[in-house]
């Protein structure tokens, strides 16, 4: 058979998962040959712009998806909380990963937490969830965008840059860097992007073959709690352009989900929280959408709201 392409952001934490992904697979099918290839996407090539400047959706994903599509890779490893939403009909998601812990996190250079930080302490972030959501929590926090990959960011930090920085716990727990987080931020201060912490194996659409080898990774709990956040997300509009959080997990027979819509200035965060059957998951999603608007959350993502 031949070599599987496996195609990634060339980031180190894209590199790690990427190489998580490969080493899994070669657990199952150790007669199979894999190998990775980078791809440089839109995301990684504006590293100076904040995400709310940018256009469109899928920054980190657009040129991965396109190198799939022309056959150039074989399957390609994502953050899910990098998909869009609206996904690529020629291309199917086929595996979700079991995820990694979801919640955010807070390093500072001088062992603050978020509580402790001095009155008009800087914050780097280029979420506008993140921003939103801490901004309800601490009106008086200045926030500044910081990009490029872990490393960068936490030496921006240390150069004084910013006074701390927002990060994904799952993030710096894959590059063996949890010493550098000073405080794991609880959902009711923070909530999580949809489907952060798990990765997505995406695959062509007609190459059973290979769809049926990255199958061998979907983690059913992980995947059931991100359709929910997903169907809310995407029944509300949000991207990385709306302060929206989510977070679904499954008790028994049960998806949990969990979610929250905040203005750009922190001053409203709107929050619910509805249980269902697991295989209602996207139902749970689209109707606990349905409430938050129906508190006034159309207020704060305009009317880009998804009837279907």
């Amino acid at each position: 058979m031949k070599t599987l392409v496996i195609g990634t952001r060339g980031s180190q934490l894209a590199l790690a998962q990427s190489r998580f992904v490969l080493e899994s697979l070669k657990q199952i099918y150790p007669y199979l040959s894999f190998e990775v290839k980078i791809i440089k996407t839109t995301g990684d090539k504006f590293l100076n712009q904040s995400f709310d400047k940018m256009e469109g959706k899928g920054f980190f994903v657009k040129e991965i998806e396109e190198a799939l599509l022309n056959k150039e890779i074989d399957l390609a490893v994502h953050s899910m909380k990098d998909l869009p939403t609206e996904e690529e009909k020629r291309l199917k998601i086929v595996s979700v990963t079991e995820r990694e812990d979801p919640r955010d996190v807070l390093a500072s250079r001088e062992d603050y937490w978020l509580a402790t930080l001095p009155r008009g302490a800087v914050v780097g972030t280029s979420s506008l969830r993140r921003k939103a959501q801490l901004l309800n929590y601490r009106s008086d926090l200045k926030f500044k965008p910081v990009r490029g990959n872990i490393n960068t960011r936490l030496r921006k930090m240390k150069e004084s840059e910013v006074d701390a920085i927002i990060l994904a716990y799952s993030g710096l727990k894959r590059l063996s860097l949890e010493k550098e987080i000073r405080e794991v931020l609880p959902m009711e201060m923070c909530m999580p992007a949809a489907g952060q912490g798990a990765l997505g194996i995406q695959v062509r659409a007609d190459d059973e073959n290979t769809s049926s080898i990255a199958r061998s990774l979907n983690h059913y709990p992980t995947e059931r709690a991100i359709a929910a956040e997903r169907a809310m997300l995407k029944y509300l509009g949000g991207g990385c352009h709306v302060p929206i959080g989510a977070y679904g997990e499954l008790k028994s027979t049960e998806v949990r989900l969990w979610g929250v819509v905040a203005s750009t200035d922190g001053r409203y965060c709107l929050r619910d929280v509805l249980s269902g059957p697991i295989s209602d998951a996207s139902f749970i999603g689209r109707h606990l959408a349905r409430r938050l608007l129906k508190k006034g959350a159309e207020k704060y993502i305009g009317t880009n709201y998804s009837e279907g």
